[in-house]
């Protein structure tokens, strides 16, 4: 009988050669998926962080009995980021040594771009709450807003996500391409 040595055990290069292969074709397969899903990831997780300063600043108004605002970070454009606050002082403006700042986001990156409708696209552009948590205008008129962020990805089709604030203040999100009430001007 013949014993196979050290040297004679191992793989042979066929062997190797479809064990390659192999994972070739599945990471052919995979990084297209993981791709779409982490940017698709990031815009929902984008719109979530829009939402969450909506929220607390609603939950602020309320539990304050004063108006609260959301505002973009500049003034003048929601891609520079924002900050939510509570409206000490009664100027329907931010003023750090008066008013209570709720939170507040950097600019999100370059790709993302927001568009609003409603009073999110005035000028200047915001978001304010009245004390009964009702979506509000400074003139004292109530009315639906709507936030699109989307994603430039090079892509023939677009990334889009909304953040729909019915006149009561209650906030929910949606996706364009799975959902056909999800129009830049949605109700609740």
């Amino acid at each position: 009988m013949k014993t196979l040595s050290l040297l004679e055990k191992g793989f042979t290069l066929i062997e190797l050669l479809v064990t390659v292969a192999l994972v070739v074709i599945l990471m052919l397969v995979a990084v297209p998926s993981f791709t779409t899903f982490q940017r698709n990831a990031e815009l929902t997780s984008f719109i979530n962080s829009m939402v969450a300063a909506i929220n607390s600043a609603r939950g602020e108004a309320m539990k304050r009995g004063r108006y609260a605002m959301v505002v973009p970070a500049d003034n003048t454009n929601w891609s520079s980021g924002w900050k939510a606050f509570v409206d000490m002082d009664r100027s329907r403006d931010y003023d750090a040594t008066q008013d209570i700042l709720v939170l507040s986001r950097e600019a999100p990156p370059s790709y993302l771009s927001i568009t609003a409708n409603g009073t999110a696209n005035d000028s200047p552009p915001y978001i304010m709450f009245d004390a009964s948590g009702y979506a509000t205008s400074k003139t004292s008129g109530f009315g639906n807003l709507t936030f699109s962020v989307t994603r430039d990805s090079g892509l023939p089709t677009e990334e889009t996500r909304r953040a729909v604030i019915s006149v009561t203040g209650r906030v929910r999100t949606c996706n364009p391409s799975t959902d056909s009430t999800c129009t830049s001007t949605a109700t609740q």
